[in-house]
């Protein structure tokens, strides 16, 4: 070998490199674990929500050491924020946190380019790009104008006046423009709203406390991926998020202004819908329509005994002069907005009120009310002064000393204030500041005009809340609404227990693979071992180093790495013994097995790693994660099985001594020659694959395969209760408030799955939240008496019971993410196809490794099909299952390449001898296919038993895929080259 040297100094440094960038995790732990000690010594058990306090003890004390120094090295100290930022990242299932899709809505910008226009034929092409845009995958601005041409039918054009030749677009629009020279210049302008969007996101995000978040644009489509690993506030993230920061200022009617209108929309109803009433029992007072009414319009009404639609509703009264006209129950604030929406109450508005906008106010913390309130709206729905003229905001407190928000206007904004407040005073009126359509405060003013321009928003807020508010003023607004359209969050408890089965099992596989190395290999094993140890190291150093996202797939692929980097040592063992076998010295046989090993190992990890590109292209999330560690376990693994274990065997060689036999007393006592004519089989092994995939494909076709959320959209959660519970008991539980509700045990007989279809269509927070009270309170009676709706939904308590997991995906994502997984699978074959066809230079080799990796897939899926129903874990086909199935077909490939390596080795010394050829071929790389497979089934059967239940399934196809995947290496993929070369007549190499 040579420039021994250099390689030996680069492994050295590399090695050095890598634990100096893992050296930060430990520090960052550590320094954690004093934090929860602390937590722990600070607050008891005995105290009342003691979780919660500890978690704002530990959040305090690391706060304290945020700029203090907690690592020195001698010649540079770092901070404990300076080192956070250099740990490795750890994703959401193993820290916990939230992790969302945005969809920022192009109809919203289109809308807005064209100034809200009112023309019918644009409005019915939006109308009408919102119904397909629900079954396509084609972005929404193609849609929209492949409908805006169907509707117009030539008749009208984009660049029409009231559509975008307007005003805002004069500049680069005009009327004389064909829909062609117009469609650039709105997808232009979209990309930048979308981008304008992604950097509000962005500052709101970097100002929100969390370590290593990350933002990034999916695309062209206006999705925008955001995830907050360690976030707990799962709501105050959501809120962050979807806020368009629509910051508006309106001036506001008066409760004995708007009531006549109340009392004549009651009226109106009662004909509507209050013949459905009339035999409910109606306890209504006249003290209680006291208050919301004026005295002139009190006398005028009767209440005694008569069914009141819109009064039921209302809980209390707006008093004499209040900006609040009435007081409604949360529950009761959609019913309440459909009557006001219906056009027979609308005809009931005076002349005063017509163009009366109705809001709610801001929930006070744990009321069950909500404020209404009756903004002065206007012909052209403006406001009196818009959010764009607010420069800075900032948290303050109130002359009460409550959390606040202060803002401070520019000179334009200021004028306008001085003018809106200086009318409020001489007319007694109020002010409602208004936020994405929500009052948060309504203030009179009594002191005359406000000059200067500052203003305040006071209401109940906490001090997050207050924090949180300022920082999306400041950052500004959307420039049209987010929608989730798909979301997971992760309790971190179950984060922590995830990080504990699967170092659990990364250790337990560890361990197997090194004594297994050792027990075949003897000390050349511990070699092997010892390069290995190393390349986990550069491994998790790597990652570190370039930021990347550890997850729990990805752990899965460092285990997985462990099994199959073992491979190149076993490929250059498994020849240096043939040549030992074949008379050659020691150092002779060392030199010609790694350089005769070198085409085979490369070969068989360039097709893996294709495969691992392609699933890095095509995955989201955690199977990024997986792609990216089995992508960097192979470059690691290539560096220390080829350098590194040579480096130790020459090493150890050095004057001819300490001579090295590759075997151990058990090895030495198998078959040296193995001689199994496997092409004489063929026929057989054909028969009996034909029958397996006949078998699949009709269980395919009969019984289907059980689709997780990521292909069928809904909402999951996982829940955890104290005791065993009944799925069937829950399922009917759920059934009467979802509809068709699927509960299944997720793992222990106390955890269960929950999945629904209910209201996936529908975003936003409101909606989810609903979700989850409905389920709080269908499964109520199975938790623990005192257990709270908070507790419930954060997996919180001491118990850790409650929502561990929850994951939304929309129906239109869904169909995204089943589309790129068929373009994952069919890219990698088509990419290997090639692959191979330019290595070997002819097809039947590529077909031979196609015919393989189809047949392997088939049966996977045709055993999951059969078993879904009997097995007692998780075996919905998902994204990790697709990973699994990559994965399959990459170690299938990974052995199907190395005996057609040996095949064209063997023709170049022989020629071409027909089935001899290929069976010498199989024979010869018996022992490292066998070992191989059997060191890799190890390492996942660890995972499997012990990784956690959320890996099982994945774990389980992969078990399935590496066992058939060895089978058609060896009685498929060659056969298949064998007889169609052969009935190509090739007669030599």
């Amino acid at each position: 070998m040579q420039n021994k040297g250099l390689i030996r100094l680069f492994a050295i440094l590399f090695g050095i490199v890598s634990i100096y960038q893992l050296s930060f995790t430990f520090v960052a732990n550590n320094v954690e674990d004093d934090a929860e000690v602390y937590a722990v010594n600070k607050i008891s058990d005995a105290e009342e929500n003691y979780v919660a306090k500890r978690e704002a003890e530990e959040s305090r004390y690391l706060d304290s050491l945020e700029n203090q120094e907690v690592f020195n090295l001698g010649f540079t100290s770092f901070t404990y924020s300076e080192v956070k930022e250099k740990e490795l990242n750890k994703g959401l299932d193993l820290k916990g946190g939230i992790n969302v899709i945005l969809q920022i809505s192009v109809k919203d910008i289109l809308k807005g380019l064209a100034n809200n226009s009112k023309d019918p034929v644009f409005n019915k092409a939006l109308a009408q790009a919102d119904e397909t845009s629900k079954n396509s995958q084609d972005d929404y601005i193609d849609i929209f104008f492949q409908e805006f041409e169907k509707v117009s039918g030539g008749t009208t054009k984009l660049a029409s006046p009231d559509i975008f030749a307007n005003k805002t677009l004069s500049e680069e629009i005009n009327f004389q423009m064909t829909d062609a020279q117009v469609q650039p210049i709105i997808r232009k302008k979209i990309n930048e709203s979308i981008v304008s969007a992604f950097e509000v996101l962005r500052k709101r995000i970097d100002k929100f406390g969390v370590t290593q978040p990350n933002i990034q644009r999916l695309g062209t489509s206006g999705r925008i991926l955001v995830e907050l690993p360690g976030a707990k506030d799962v709501a105050r993230v959501q809120n962050l998020l979807q806020s368009t920061a629509q910051l508006e200022f309106w001036e506001t009617y008066k409760a004995d202004q708007v009531a006549p209108f109340l009392i004549a929309a009651n009226n109106t109803l009662k004909d509507i819908v209050g013949t459905d009433k009339k035999e409910e029992t109606k306890e209504e007072t006249t003290s209680e329509i006291d208050s919301l009414l004026s005295d002139a319009a009190e006398d005028s009404l009767d209440v005694a005994n008569q069914v009141n639609p819109l009064f039921d509703l209302i809980a209390s009264g707006g008093s004499q002069g209040s900006p609040v006209i009435a007081m409604v129950a949360i529950k009761d604030t959609a019913k309440f907005d459909q009557y006001l929406k219906m056009p027979e109450v609308k005809q009931e508005l005076p002349a005063n009120l017509q163009y009366a906008k109705f809001a709610w106010g801001i929930p006070p913390k744990d009321a069950q009310v909500v404020e209404l309130y009756a903004l002065k709206g206007n012909r052209e729905n403006e406001p009196n002064m818009s959010g764009d003229v607010i420069t800075d905001a900032a948290q303050s407190y109130d002359l009460g000393g409550r959390p606040a928000v202060s803002m401070q206007m520019n000179s334009r904004g200021a004028k306008i204030w001085e003018e809106l407040t200086g009318k409020a005073f001489r007319e007694q009126g109020n002010i409602a500041i208004v936020l994405d359509n929500i009052v948060y405060s309504a203030p009179g003013v009594s002191k005359g005009a406000i000059s200067g321009g500052n203003s305040e928003i006071s209401g109940d807020f906490t001090l997050d809340e207050a924090d949180d508010l300022a920082n999306v003023l400041r950052a500004g607004k959307l420039p049209a609404s987010a929608d989730i359209i798909q979301s997971e969050v992760v309790g971190p408890s179950l984060g922590q227990e995830a990080i504990d089965s699967g170092m659990f099992s990364f250790i337990v596989a560890m361990i197997l693979v090194l004594i297994w190395m050792i027990s075949y290999y003897g000390k050349a094993g511990l070699f092997a071992d010892i390069a290995l140890v190393f390349n986990i190291v550069l491994i998790f150093g790597v990652l570190a180093g370039l930021g990347a996202v550890l997850t729990l797939p990805g752990i899965a692929g460092i285990v997985l790495t462990i099994g199959m980097s073992v491979d190149a040592n076993v490929i250059i063992y498994e020849r240096i013994k043939e040549e030992i076998r074949a008379g050659k010295g020691q150092k002779q046989a060392i030199a010609d097995g790694f350089s005769n090993a070198l085409s085979s190992i490369l070969d068989a990890n360039i097709t893996t790693g294709l495969t691992a590109i392609i699933l890095l292209l095509f995955g989201t999330g955690p199977i990024q994660g997986f792609a990216t560690t089995l992508l960097i376990g192979i470059a690691t693994s290539l560096f220390t099985a080829i350098f590194v274990t040579r480096l130790l065997i020459e090493w150890n060689s050095r004057g001819g001594k300490n001579e090295l036999l590759f075997t151990t007393a058990l090895t030495r006592a198998l078959p040296k020659n193995p001689n199994f004519d496997f092409l004489s089989k063929r026929k057989i092994a054909y028969v009996i694959s034909g029958i397996m995939i006949l078998i699949s494909v009709v269980a395919l076709f009969t019984k289907g395969l059980e689709g997780g959320v990521d292909f069928v959209g809904g909402r999951s959660y996982q829940v955890r209760f104290v005791d065993p519970v009944n799925p069937t008991d829950i399922s009917n539980d759920l059934e009467t408030v979802f509809g068709n509700t699927e509960v299944k045990t997720f793992g222990d007989a106390n955890q269960i799955k929950v999945t629904t279809k209910y209201k996936v269509d529908e975003e936003g927070t409101q909606v989810d939240e609903e979700i989850q009270n409905k389920l709080f309170e269908a499964v109520k009676k199975y938790l623990p008496e005192g257990t709270t709706y908070n507790d419930f939904t954060t997996g919180g308590g001491a118990d850790k019971i409650g929502i561990l997991q929850s994951i939304k995906v929309g129906p239109t994502i869904a169909d995204d993410i089943k589309k790129d997984a068929f373009w994952a699978i069919l890219g990698s074959l088509a990419v290997v196809f090639l692959y191979i066809l330019l290595r070997f230079q002819k097809w039947q080799f590529s077909l031979g490794a196609v015919v393989a990796v189809f047949h392997d897939v088939m049966i996977v899926l045709g055993i999951f099909s059969l078993t879904s129903s009997i097995m007692p874990f998780n075996m919905e086909i998902d994204q990790a299952f697709i990973a699994a199935i990559l994965t399959v077909i990459g170690y299938s490939l990974n052995d199907t390449v190395i005996v057609f390596d040996r095949i064209r080795e063997v023709v170049r010394e022989k020629g071409w001898r027909g089935g001899d050829n290929a069976n010498e071929a199989l024979n010869s790389t018996l022992s490292r296919t066998l070992n191989t497979s059997l060191t890799t089934l190890v390492v996942l059967l660890a995972i499997f038993i012990f990784g956690g239940e959320s890996l099982r399934g994945f774990m389980f196809a992969m078990i399935v895929g590496i066992g058939v995947g060895t089978y058609s290496s060896l009685f498929i993929a060659t056969p298949v080259m064998f007889d169609t070369l052969k009935n190509k007549g090739e007669k030599k190499e």
